[in-house]
């Protein structure tokens, strides 16, 4: 669970959480100003790592997989502890991986209509579509969203990636599925509900915006370095 000012929040993620599947939660709190580190503690959570200072959500989950593998992880699952993503969904992601249909599997907010119904804004949802079509020309692929925050992993796809390479904010996301494709893994996705409220984490216009032209680079960089015509330093 990367955390960033989640305190209001974690309690209801954690009591979700199936333990009968989940053998460990790690949650790493990215220098949050709130009582994340401390409820995370109190709630239980055996491996919680506090950041000194901000790395970004990308440098955070850096830290999460690394420690999850360190565990020795058969099957990663990063979910937000913002409650925006039921963890009720984990045992079906990790029987999809679990029984080698798909290495990672994805919850799609999009499949289902789930973004619109959790109150997605609309803003939001129709720059999600335009940004998804766009990648799934350039990257020859078919999701229903590239931009989801619920998502599960076999460790054998991390350990074949190098996802340290990635950025260390926002954009890490779509870097690293730009890694699992180019590496010819298959990406499977659910139908997820979401919610979106006041404690939920969420990124202003301006960023968003910002994320919006970073994500359509990664598109044409994979693009291009599929063509020949480009050596990514990422896709190395």
């Amino acid at each position: 669970m990367p955390a960033y000012k989640a305190a209001q929040t974690i309690e209801r993620t954690y009591n979700e959480i199936p333990f009968d599947t989940v053998d460990e939660v790690i949650l790493v709190d990215d220098a949050s100003p709130d009582e994340t580190t401390e409820t995370a503690k109190r709630l239980g959570i055996h491996h919680v790592i506090t950041h000194n200072m901000n790395k970004g959500y990308g440098g955070n989950q850096k830290t999460c997989y690394s420690k999850a593998l360190e565990l020795g992880g058969d099957i990663i699952i990063m979910v937000h502890p913002d409650y925006q993503y039921t963890p009720k969904l984990i045992k079906a992601m990790t029987s999809i991986i679990g029984e080698d249909l798909y290495p990672v599997v994805f919850g799609s907010r999009i499949l289902g209509k789930g973004a619109l119904k959790g109150g997605m804004p609309i803003y939001k949802y129709i720059a999600n579509r335009l940004l998804t079509f766009s990648q799934n020309l350039l990257m020859s692929q078919k999701l229903s969203e590239y931009h989801t925050g619920y998502r599960a992993f076999s460790a054998d796809v991390l350990r074949s990636i190098d996802f340290m390479k990635c950025d260390d904010d926002f954009i890490f996301d779509n870097e690293i599925i730009a890694q699992i494709f180019f590496k010819g893994h298959e990406i499977a996705e659910v139908t997820c509900p979401t919610k979106y409220f006041e404690e939920a984490s969420s990124i202003n216009f301006a960023r968003s915006s910002k994320y919006g032209l970073g994500v359509l680079g990664v598109s044409v960089k994979y693009f291009l370095t599929k063509l020949g015509l480009m050596n990514w330093r990422l896709l190395k």
